[in-house]
């Protein structure tokens, strides 16, 4: 299967939504979080750095879940920094 290039919007979404998790996770190491939802760490930063701009719906829920984030509160901060990008 050929993978599509990355548009700039999936670029940034990806940006955003690692921010967010960087932001909740806090203190915690990316080995805590990781395990707790049970994915590699290196999956984790990889999702965290914005590498991995399309994490798939599993994971991104796995991660929420243990950093307490509800999916409702991820989408509703992406679509917030979406529009204030389009806005400026």
């Amino acid at each position: 299967m050929v993978r599509l290039p990355l548009t700039p919007e999936e670029i940034a979404r990806g940006e955003r939504l690692g921010a967010i998790l960087r932001r909740a996770r806090g203190a915690r190491t990316i080995l805590d979080v990781a395990a707790a939802a049970e994915v590699s760490p290196e999956t984790l930063r990889k999702i965290e750095s914005g590498r991995v701009a399309t994490p798939s719906f599993p994971t991104i829920a796995a991660i929420a879940d243990a950093l307490g984030l509800s999916l409702d509160e991820i989408w509703i901060e992406i679509s917030a920094a979406a529009s204030r990008a389009r806005a400026s």
